[in-house]
């Protein structure tokens, strides 16, 4: 699981840095411009990230960020997917589709590794 979240987590982070040059905090209509976007980076980031120091210590909280990360990256791909059949041209770009496109894959895989671990286990 650890690669996984690895994946998706690596994926969430470069989103969100590419959300920045498309200004993402417009399509959000997020008070206080680029402010709001950086507080809930400010917020989300460092969950994601502390939940990846749970996944390697395979602590008994691993699997809750671990799904925590997945619903992001699920996330993520779902809301933008709907920005782009309204017809929103941001995140266009061949990388940043990538990047989105990613963030679905490796989420899935993450669930299913996740899966497997409490099936394992229980």
């Amino acid at each position: 699981m650890e690669r996984s979240y690895l994946m998706t987590m690596t994926a969430l982070i470069i989103h969100q840095i590419d959300a920045a040059y498309w200004k993402e905090w417009e399509m959000f209509f997020i008070p206080g411009g680029i402010q709001g976007f950086l507080v809930f980076n400010i917020i989300v980031v460092p969950i994601i990230l502390w939940g990846y120091r749970h996944v390697v210590l395979a602590t008994d909280k691993a699997i809750t960020y671990s799904v925590i990360c997945t619903l992001l990256g699920l996330l993520t791909f779902g809301i933008h997917s709907v920005f782009f059949i309204v017809g929103f041209e941001q995140f266009s770009l061949p990388l940043s589709l990538l990047v989105l496109l990613t963030c679905l894959l490796s989420s899935i895989y993450q669930l299913v590794q996740a899966w497997k671990l409490v099936n394992d286990n229980g």
